[in-house]
């Protein structure tokens, strides 16, 4: 008998055991990136998601894994993959290896992974620097890239000879934006900053731990750099110096904190656009209403885009759940009027009419991004 209860009193504490590691394993598994959760399970909204056809704006994929293949298919999904230049990091400092990883995963996703190029700006003051960025362009332009990135370090980095900070509408980028519009290519221009880059560390920011993690970047710790808004205005400078060339502006172009901000930008430069790029969070810490009106009245203006980003050496199965679990949330609050936590903060899901998402899920891509629709782009084998 004494056996047979302690026999009984170990099923029971097995049991127990077991039912506490599932409960533990199923908050593991709903949990989700970047502060939020999604409000129903990611299987449900991805159907939705996929069946728009979705094209993420902006992405950095560089490792040419067959799985992101095998995710974009099942998605339905195209991304505009974008390359960037920047001096500071060890990956950005030249067009290669980044160019040639781009091409293989262009490769290895059948073309899902469109290919968006950049250029050097830093040899601005040399002779015939316009003309070579030219001849690299139009060779990128062969290869099947359909937008050129432009990139922070206008304005936040780069000074000329003389001791200038260098802008977006230095005279010397000019005749490249004629040759990219001439192309009918688009820009991407990743111009500024969000306020937080010019202001003291907030642990409350969305962008408090990038700062810390690239102080070089961090515009509060670099009272020398020119002010956010001065470099807004050239960028401004640079969409009416050339209102033939197609330009949207990544992460909200640099206005995250007001939508109103945007909408100004909208009314004055027609051949201006932007993307929600690692921005979405702003949206949500926005009034709801205003937010809704605002991509409603503006929807052929907004491109979905998430910057998420895969480097040669990340891991697959980590970068899969992450984008899986990004595209779920988002799709959560611009497509349902469902709840979701954002750091401690309930957010009412938007509940865009069906229209809207198409435009802002494939529709706008499709119209500022000419190639960007299947069998437009020629994928080198």
């Amino acid at each position: 008998m004494a056996s047979l209860t302690s026999n009984r009193t170990l099923l029971s504490l097995a049991t127990t055991v077991l039912v506490a590691l599932i409960l533990f394993a199923s908050v593991l598994l709903s949990a989700s990136p970047n502060g939020t959760e999604p409000a129903s399970r990611p299987a449900a909204d991805l159907a939705n998601f996929s069946a728009l056809a979705p094209f993420d704006a902006h992405v950095h994929l560089y490792k040419d894994d067959p799985a992101f293949g095998a995710l974009f298919k099942h998605l339905n999904l195209r991304v505009l993959n974008i390359l960037v230049i920047d001096d500071r990091d060890a990956f950005g400092k030249a067009l290669e290896p980044q160019r040639s990883d781009a091409l293989k995963v262009r490769h290895v996703t059948d073309g899902r992974a469109l290919f968006c190029t950049t250029f050097s700006p830093y040899g601005f003051e040399d002779p015939g620097f316009a003309e070579r960025t030219i001849r690299q362009l139009d060779a990128d332009f062969a290869e099947g890239a359909i937008a050129v990135k432009i990139y922070k370090v206008m304005g936040m980095e780069m000074k000329s000879k003389a001791g200038k900070y260098v802008m977006p509408d230095d005279p010397a980028f000019e005749p490249i934006y004629q040759s990219i519009a001439a192309h009918d290519r688009t820009v991407v221009a990743h111009i500024a900053e969000p306020d937080s880059c010019w202001q003291p560390p907030n642990t409350a920011s969305p962008d408090y731990e990038y700062y810390q993690q690239h102080p070089e970047e961090y515009a509060y710790a670099h009272p020398e750099w020119p002010s956010k808004a001065a470099i807004l205005a050239a960028r401004d400078h640079f969409l009416a110096q050339n209102p033939k060339l197609r330009v949207v502006g990544a992460h909200l172009g640099s206005m995250e904190t007001d939508v109103d901000e945007i909408a100004k930008r909208f009314e004055r430069y027609p051949n201006f656009a932007v993307d929600t790029a690692a921005r979405i969070e702003y949206l949500m810490m926005q009034p709801r209403d205003k937010v809704r009106a605002f991509l409603i009245k503006y929807q052929d203006r907004v491109l979905y885009g998430t910057d998420l980003v895969v480097m040669p050496k990340d891991d697959t199965e980590k970068a899969l759940a992450e984008w899986k679990n990004a595209y779920a949330r988002d799709w959560t609050f611009f497509a349902t009027n469902k709840t979701l936590d954002l750091k401690g903060r309930k957010v009412q899901g938007l509940e865009l009419p069906e229209p809207v998402l198409r435009k802002l899920y494939h529709d706008n891509a499709v119209r500022w991004f000419p190639g960007a629709v299947a069998g437009e782009v020629r994928v080198t084998r």
